[in-house]
Protein backbone atom coordinates (compact mmCIF):
# COMPACT_ATOMS: atom_id res chain seq x y z
CA UNK A 1 0.00 0.00 0.00
CA UNK A 2 1.24 3.15 -0.79
CA UNK A 3 1.99 5.67 2.29
CA UNK A 4 0.41 9.20 2.22
CA UNK A 5 2.41 12.07 1.92
CA UNK A 6 3.79 13.69 4.90
CA UNK A 7 3.96 17.60 5.10
CA UNK A 8 7.46 19.00 5.51
CA UNK A 9 6.78 22.33 6.36
CA UNK A 10 9.98 25.14 8.11
CA UNK A 11 8.83 26.50 10.94
CA UNK A 12 9.80 29.79 9.36
CA UNK A 13 7.13 28.87 6.66
CA UNK A 14 4.92 28.13 9.35
CA UNK A 15 5.48 31.38 11.39
CA UNK A 16 4.69 33.46 7.94
CA UNK A 17 1.50 31.21 7.19
CA UNK A 18 -0.05 32.72 10.63
CA UNK A 19 -0.20 35.82 9.26
CA UNK A 20 -1.11 35.31 5.21
CA UNK A 21 -4.97 35.12 4.14
CA UNK A 22 -5.14 31.44 4.49
CA UNK A 23 -8.66 29.70 3.50
CA UNK A 24 -8.01 25.81 3.70
CA UNK A 25 -10.84 23.51 1.47
CA UNK A 26 -12.98 23.13 4.39
CA UNK A 27 -13.18 26.75 5.38
CA UNK A 28 -16.32 28.46 4.74
CA UNK A 29 -16.43 32.03 3.38
CA UNK A 30 -17.80 34.87 6.02
CA UNK A 31 -20.47 36.04 2.82
CA UNK A 32 -23.73 35.05 3.93
CA UNK A 33 -24.17 34.90 -0.30
CA UNK A 34 -26.15 31.64 -1.58
CA UNK A 35 -25.10 28.93 -3.99
CA UNK A 36 -27.30 28.51 -7.04
CA UNK A 37 -28.99 25.74 -5.45
CA UNK A 38 -30.30 27.85 -2.17
CA UNK A 39 -31.42 30.32 -4.69
CA UNK A 40 -33.63 27.85 -6.24
CA UNK A 41 -30.99 27.54 -9.82
CA UNK A 42 -31.66 24.05 -10.21
CA UNK A 43 -28.76 22.68 -13.22
CA UNK A 44 -30.28 19.35 -15.35
CA UNK A 45 -32.10 16.48 -13.42
CA UNK A 46 -29.31 14.63 -11.65
CA UNK A 47 -28.60 14.98 -8.06
CA UNK A 48 -25.62 16.59 -6.67
CA UNK A 49 -23.16 14.77 -4.00
CA UNK A 50 -23.68 15.50 -0.23
CA UNK A 51 -21.87 18.48 -0.84
CA UNK A 52 -22.61 19.27 -4.42
CA UNK A 53 -19.07 19.62 -4.68
CA UNK A 54 -15.25 17.91 -6.45
CA UNK A 55 -14.46 16.53 -2.63
CA UNK A 56 -18.20 14.10 -3.36
CA UNK A 57 -15.46 11.90 -5.72
CA UNK A 58 -13.93 9.84 -2.64
CA UNK A 59 -10.43 10.83 -1.93
CA UNK A 60 -10.25 13.87 -3.92
CA UNK A 61 -9.06 16.96 -1.31
CA UNK A 62 -9.01 20.52 -2.11
CA UNK A 63 -6.37 23.20 -0.47
CA UNK A 64 -6.63 26.80 -0.71
CA UNK A 65 -4.67 29.46 0.55
CA UNK A 66 -5.88 33.51 -0.57
CA UNK A 67 -3.37 36.11 -0.69
CA UNK A 68 -4.49 39.61 0.00
CA UNK A 69 -2.56 42.18 0.84
CA UNK A 70 -3.78 45.74 1.00
CA UNK A 71 -5.57 47.00 -2.58
CA UNK A 72 -2.83 46.00 -4.84
CA UNK A 73 -2.76 42.10 -4.02
CA UNK A 74 -5.39 39.96 -4.79
CA UNK A 75 -4.54 36.49 -5.75
CA UNK A 76 -4.08 33.02 -4.09
CA UNK A 77 -3.73 28.97 -5.07
CA UNK A 78 -5.99 26.24 -5.35
CA UNK A 79 -4.90 22.31 -5.26
CA UNK A 80 -6.53 19.63 -6.13
CA UNK A 81 -5.04 16.15 -5.20
CA UNK A 82 -6.86 13.64 -6.76
CA UNK A 83 -5.80 11.28 -3.94
CA UNK A 84 -4.40 10.88 -0.61
CA UNK A 85 -1.24 8.70 -1.32
CA UNK A 86 1.79 9.38 -3.28
CA UNK A 87 0.65 10.52 -6.77
CA UNK A 88 3.85 9.89 -8.18
CA UNK A 89 4.29 6.26 -7.40
CA UNK A 90 0.49 5.82 -7.89
CA UNK A 91 -0.45 7.09 -10.83
CA UNK A 92 -4.52 8.26 -12.12
CA UNK A 93 -5.11 8.49 -15.62
CA UNK A 94 -6.03 12.02 -16.92
CA UNK A 95 -6.72 13.78 -19.84
CA UNK A 96 -6.80 17.09 -21.32
CA UNK A 97 -9.32 19.22 -23.24
CA UNK A 98 -8.59 22.20 -24.99
CA UNK A 99 -11.27 24.80 -25.91
CA UNK A 100 -9.02 27.74 -26.60
CA UNK A 101 -5.46 27.71 -26.05
CA UNK A 102 -4.88 30.99 -25.10
CA UNK A 103 -3.20 30.10 -22.10
CA UNK A 104 0.38 29.34 -20.30
CA UNK A 105 -0.53 26.14 -18.58
CA UNK A 106 2.18 23.72 -17.21
CA UNK A 107 2.73 19.73 -17.81
CA UNK A 108 0.60 19.42 -20.63
CA UNK A 109 2.84 17.62 -23.47
CA UNK A 110 3.27 15.07 -20.94
CA UNK A 111 -0.09 14.88 -19.73
CA UNK A 112 -1.48 14.15 -23.35
CA UNK A 113 1.80 11.70 -24.05
CA UNK A 114 1.06 9.59 -21.11
CA UNK A 115 -2.43 10.04 -20.18
CA UNK A 116 -1.58 10.70 -16.32
CA UNK A 117 -1.28 12.43 -13.46
CA UNK A 118 2.04 12.57 -10.99
CA UNK A 119 1.46 15.74 -9.04
CA UNK A 120 -1.60 17.75 -8.13
CA UNK A 121 -3.66 20.11 -10.17
CA UNK A 122 -3.05 23.60 -8.87
CA UNK A 123 -3.94 26.93 -10.27
CA UNK A 124 -3.00 30.42 -9.81
CA UNK A 125 -2.13 33.37 -11.60
CA UNK A 126 -0.79 33.88 -14.84
CA UNK A 127 2.32 35.39 -14.33
CA UNK A 128 2.85 33.09 -10.92
CA UNK A 129 3.02 30.14 -13.21
CA UNK A 130 6.38 28.86 -13.15
CA UNK A 131 6.91 30.32 -9.48
CA UNK A 132 4.24 27.39 -8.36
CA UNK A 133 5.64 25.04 -10.46
CA UNK A 134 8.81 25.29 -9.07
CA UNK A 135 7.45 25.27 -5.40
CA UNK A 136 5.22 22.30 -5.67
CA UNK A 137 8.18 20.34 -7.04
CA UNK A 138 10.30 21.40 -4.25
CA UNK A 139 7.28 19.94 -1.77
CA UNK A 140 7.00 17.24 -3.80
CA UNK A 141 10.44 15.57 -4.00
CA UNK A 142 10.87 16.40 -0.54
CA UNK A 143 8.19 14.02 0.47
CA UNK A 144 9.31 9.94 1.54
CA UNK A 145 9.74 7.73 -1.23
CA UNK A 146 10.37 10.48 -3.79
CA UNK A 147 14.21 10.44 -2.96
CA UNK A 148 15.69 8.99 -6.48
CA UNK A 149 13.17 10.96 -8.47
CA UNK A 150 15.07 13.24 -11.21
CA UNK A 151 11.86 14.35 -13.16
CA UNK A 152 8.67 15.18 -12.43
CA UNK A 153 6.04 17.26 -14.37
CA UNK A 154 3.82 19.67 -12.26
CA UNK A 155 0.62 20.35 -13.67
CA UNK A 156 -0.21 24.15 -12.86
CA UNK A 157 -3.04 26.01 -14.83
CA UNK A 158 -3.52 29.64 -14.43
CA UNK A 159 -6.31 32.81 -15.48
CA UNK A 160 -4.91 36.21 -15.51
CA UNK A 161 -6.15 38.35 -12.59
CA UNK A 162 -4.31 41.31 -13.98
CA UNK A 163 -7.01 43.99 -12.91
CA UNK A 164 -7.46 43.11 -9.12
CA UNK A 165 -4.05 42.24 -8.35
CA UNK A 166 -0.73 43.64 -9.32
CA UNK A 167 0.08 40.30 -11.58
CA UNK A 168 3.49 41.80 -12.26
CA UNK A 169 4.80 42.17 -8.89
CA UNK A 170 4.56 37.97 -9.39
CA UNK A 171 3.39 37.54 -5.13
CA UNK A 172 2.88 34.00 -4.94
CA UNK A 173 5.55 32.55 -2.60
CA UNK A 174 6.83 29.10 -1.93
CA UNK A 175 5.16 28.97 1.34
CA UNK A 176 1.29 30.12 -0.13
CA UNK A 177 1.86 26.71 -2.42
CA UNK A 178 3.30 24.49 0.36
CA UNK A 179 0.49 25.69 2.68
CA UNK A 180 -2.40 24.98 -0.16
CA UNK A 181 -0.73 22.02 -0.72
CA UNK A 182 -0.30 20.62 3.03
CA UNK A 183 -3.86 21.32 3.80
CA UNK A 184 -5.46 20.26 1.45
CA UNK A 185 -8.52 18.03 2.64
CA UNK A 186 -12.01 16.54 2.04
CA UNK A 187 -15.50 18.49 2.98
CA UNK A 188 -17.04 21.15 1.92
CA UNK A 189 -14.90 23.93 -0.71
CA UNK A 190 -14.75 27.62 -0.26
CA UNK A 191 -16.02 28.83 -3.19
CA UNK A 192 -15.60 33.05 -5.20
CA UNK A 193 -12.97 35.48 -4.16
CA UNK A 194 -10.62 32.89 -2.63
CA UNK A 195 -7.53 30.84 -3.63
CA UNK A 196 -6.78 31.28 -7.11
CA UNK A 197 -9.96 33.18 -7.68
CA UNK A 198 -9.20 35.72 -5.46
CA UNK A 199 -8.23 38.42 -8.05
CA UNK A 200 -10.80 36.94 -11.32
CA UNK A 201 -13.16 38.68 -13.27
CA UNK A 202 -16.08 36.87 -15.09
CA UNK A 203 -18.47 38.88 -17.06
CA UNK A 204 -17.20 41.91 -15.67
CA UNK A 205 -18.62 40.72 -12.28
CA UNK A 206 -16.58 39.20 -9.33
CA UNK A 207 -15.25 35.61 -10.49
CA UNK A 208 -13.34 32.83 -8.49
CA UNK A 209 -13.71 29.42 -7.42
CA UNK A 210 -16.87 27.72 -8.16
CA UNK A 211 -17.43 23.86 -7.58
CA UNK A 212 -20.61 21.19 -8.00
CA UNK A 213 -21.24 17.22 -8.54
CA UNK A 214 -23.66 15.40 -9.52
CA UNK A 215 -24.58 11.33 -8.61
CA UNK A 216 -25.68 8.93 -10.89
CA UNK A 217 -28.52 6.71 -10.40
CA UNK A 218 -27.35 3.08 -9.70
CA UNK A 219 -28.46 1.89 -12.86
CA UNK A 220 -26.33 3.99 -14.78
CA UNK A 221 -23.25 2.58 -12.26
CA UNK A 222 -23.74 5.15 -9.37
CA UNK A 223 -20.53 7.01 -10.49
CA UNK A 224 -19.85 10.49 -9.09
CA UNK A 225 -18.61 13.95 -11.21
CA UNK A 226 -17.01 16.71 -9.58
CA UNK A 227 -16.14 19.59 -10.74
CA UNK A 228 -14.16 22.56 -9.32
CA UNK A 229 -13.89 25.80 -12.00
CA UNK A 230 -11.81 28.65 -12.07
CA UNK A 231 -13.86 31.63 -13.60
CA UNK A 232 -12.32 34.67 -14.88
CA UNK A 233 -13.82 34.76 -18.53
CA UNK A 234 -16.92 36.85 -20.68
CA UNK A 235 -19.58 36.95 -23.14
CA UNK A 236 -22.90 37.32 -22.22
CA UNK A 237 -24.10 36.35 -19.03
CA UNK A 238 -26.70 33.92 -18.99
CA UNK A 239 -28.43 31.71 -16.06
CA UNK A 240 -30.54 29.22 -16.42
CA UNK A 241 -31.47 29.81 -20.23
CA UNK A 242 -32.05 33.73 -19.39
CA UNK A 243 -29.34 36.32 -20.59
CA UNK A 244 -29.27 37.87 -17.27
CA UNK A 245 -26.04 40.08 -18.13
CA UNK A 246 -28.34 41.96 -20.55
CA UNK A 247 -30.84 42.76 -18.07
CA UNK A 248 -28.18 43.99 -15.59
CA UNK A 249 -26.53 45.84 -18.38
CA UNK A 250 -23.19 44.55 -17.91
CA UNK A 251 -22.94 42.48 -21.50
CA UNK A 252 -21.03 45.77 -23.16
CA UNK A 253 -18.42 46.08 -20.26
CA UNK A 254 -16.37 42.78 -20.18
CA UNK A 255 -14.75 41.57 -24.23
CA UNK A 256 -14.96 38.02 -23.27
CA UNK A 257 -11.12 37.57 -22.42
CA UNK A 258 -10.05 36.35 -19.67
CA UNK A 259 -9.95 32.45 -19.18
CA UNK A 260 -11.75 29.72 -17.24
CA UNK A 261 -9.72 26.61 -15.84
CA UNK A 262 -11.85 23.14 -15.40
CA UNK A 263 -11.18 20.38 -12.99
CA UNK A 264 -13.33 17.15 -13.77
CA UNK A 265 -12.91 14.53 -10.74
CA UNK A 266 -15.02 10.98 -11.05
CA UNK A 267 -14.53 7.45 -9.33
CA UNK A 268 -16.38 5.65 -12.83
CA UNK A 269 -13.20 3.43 -14.26
CA UNK A 270 -12.06 5.68 -17.54
CA UNK A 271 -9.79 5.20 -20.19
CA UNK A 272 -7.35 8.46 -20.65
CA UNK A 273 -9.26 8.40 -24.30
CA UNK A 274 -12.92 8.69 -22.60
CA UNK A 275 -11.20 10.92 -19.86
CA UNK A 276 -10.56 13.32 -22.98
CA UNK A 277 -14.14 12.97 -23.86
CA UNK A 278 -15.62 13.43 -20.60
CA UNK A 279 -13.06 16.44 -20.35
CA UNK A 280 -14.85 18.52 -23.75
CA UNK A 281 -18.05 18.03 -22.23
CA UNK A 282 -17.87 20.68 -19.71
CA UNK A 283 -17.46 23.15 -23.33
CA UNK A 284 -21.16 22.05 -23.60
CA UNK A 285 -21.73 23.63 -20.07
CA UNK A 286 -19.41 26.45 -20.25
CA UNK A 287 -21.51 27.46 -23.66
CA UNK A 288 -24.94 27.63 -21.42
CA UNK A 289 -23.60 30.05 -19.18
CA UNK A 290 -22.58 32.72 -22.12
CA UNK A 291 -19.28 32.46 -22.80
CA UNK A 292 -17.70 33.50 -26.38
CA UNK A 293 -14.68 31.84 -25.94
CA UNK A 294 -12.81 35.14 -27.39
CA UNK A 295 -9.40 34.99 -29.05
CA UNK A 296 -8.03 36.22 -25.77
CA UNK A 297 -9.50 33.44 -23.09
CA UNK A 298 -7.77 30.69 -22.26
CA UNK A 299 -10.65 27.74 -21.97
CA UNK A 300 -9.37 24.54 -20.62
CA UNK A 301 -10.20 21.18 -19.09
CA UNK A 302 -8.32 18.32 -16.79
CA UNK A 303 -10.23 15.31 -15.86
CA UNK A 304 -9.33 12.37 -13.99
CA UNK A 305 -10.12 8.73 -12.98
CA UNK A 306 -9.40 8.34 -8.93
CA UNK A 307 -11.05 4.62 -9.34
CA UNK A 308 -8.28 2.43 -7.55
CA UNK A 309 -8.38 -0.34 -10.48
CA UNK A 310 -7.94 2.41 -13.07
CA UNK A 311 -4.14 3.79 -11.69
CA UNK A 312 -1.16 3.01 -12.76
CA UNK A 313 1.47 1.69 -10.04
CA UNK A 314 5.12 1.77 -9.75
CA UNK A 315 6.98 -1.05 -10.41
CA UNK A 316 4.25 -2.86 -12.37
CA UNK A 317 4.99 -4.30 -15.41
CA UNK A 318 1.64 -4.86 -17.22
CA UNK A 319 -1.53 -2.48 -16.19
CA UNK A 320 -4.42 -4.82 -15.80
CA UNK A 321 -7.35 -1.61 -15.91
CA UNK A 322 -10.86 -1.51 -15.90
CA UNK A 323 -12.77 0.81 -18.24
CA UNK A 324 -16.13 1.59 -18.73
CA UNK A 325 -17.52 0.70 -22.34
CA UNK A 326 -18.22 3.54 -24.83
CA UNK A 327 -22.31 3.36 -24.50
CA UNK A 328 -21.87 3.81 -21.03
CA UNK A 329 -20.62 7.32 -21.43
CA UNK A 330 -23.88 9.48 -21.58
CA UNK A 331 -24.89 10.05 -18.56
CA UNK A 332 -21.33 10.97 -17.40
CA UNK A 333 -21.63 12.98 -20.24
CA UNK A 334 -24.78 15.09 -18.75
CA UNK A 335 -23.07 14.97 -15.31
CA UNK A 336 -19.94 17.01 -15.92
CA UNK A 337 -21.87 19.52 -18.35
CA UNK A 338 -24.43 20.17 -15.44
CA UNK A 339 -21.68 20.45 -13.50
CA UNK A 340 -19.33 22.81 -15.00
CA UNK A 341 -22.42 24.83 -15.45
CA UNK A 342 -23.53 24.87 -12.06
CA UNK A 343 -19.96 25.12 -10.53
CA UNK A 344 -19.77 28.59 -12.62
CA UNK A 345 -23.10 29.94 -11.31
CA UNK A 346 -21.29 29.09 -7.38
CA UNK A 347 -18.10 30.98 -8.52
CA UNK A 348 -20.17 34.13 -9.46
CA UNK A 349 -23.05 33.69 -6.80
CA UNK A 350 -20.44 33.23 -3.50
CA UNK A 351 -17.93 35.67 -4.79
CA UNK A 352 -17.74 39.09 -2.79
CA UNK A 353 -16.88 43.17 -4.07
CA UNK A 354 -12.93 43.92 -4.23
CA UNK A 355 -11.60 46.54 -4.81
CA UNK A 356 -8.06 46.09 -6.37
CA UNK A 357 -5.33 47.47 -7.91
CA UNK A 358 -6.87 48.64 -11.04
CA UNK A 359 -10.06 49.68 -9.96
CA UNK A 360 -13.57 47.81 -7.97
CA UNK A 361 -14.90 44.80 -9.50
CA UNK A 362 -18.92 44.02 -8.01
CA UNK A 363 -19.98 41.07 -7.18
CA UNK A 364 -23.41 40.07 -8.92
CA UNK A 365 -26.15 41.61 -7.19
CA UNK A 366 -27.96 38.53 -5.96
CA UNK A 367 -31.58 40.27 -5.40
CA UNK A 368 -31.41 41.78 -8.92
CA UNK A 369 -30.27 38.60 -10.49
CA UNK A 370 -33.18 36.58 -8.98
CA UNK A 371 -35.71 38.93 -9.47
CA UNK A 372 -34.91 38.88 -13.40
CA UNK A 373 -34.81 34.88 -13.07
CA UNK A 374 -38.11 34.87 -11.52
CA UNK A 375 -39.57 37.26 -13.86
CA UNK A 376 -38.68 34.78 -16.87
CA UNK A 377 -40.24 32.21 -15.06
CA UNK A 378 -36.57 30.02 -14.83
CA UNK A 379 -37.09 30.20 -11.13
CA UNK A 380 -39.88 30.25 -8.90
CA UNK A 381 -40.38 32.80 -5.88
CA UNK A 382 -39.43 31.59 -2.52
Amino acid sequence: MTKPFRFIFPQFYASIALFMCSLPANSQVSSERPRAREAGIVVGSLSPGPLNAITDVAGVRVGQVTVSEGTAIHTGVTAILPHGGNLFQERVPAALHVGNGFGKMLGVTQLQELGELETPIVLTGTLSVWKTADAMVSWLLAQPGMEDVRSINPVVGETNDGFLNDIRSRPIRPEHVTNALAQASGGPVAEGSVGAGAGTVAFGWKGGIGTSSRKLPEKSGGYTVGVLVQSNFGGDLTIAGVKVGRELARQQKNSGDGSIMIVVATDAPLSTRNLERLAARTMTGLARTGSNMSNGSGDYAIAFSTAPECRRRAGETVHQVKELPNSSMTPLFEAVADATEEAIYNSLLKATTVKGFRGTTEALPVDRTLKVLQASGAISKK
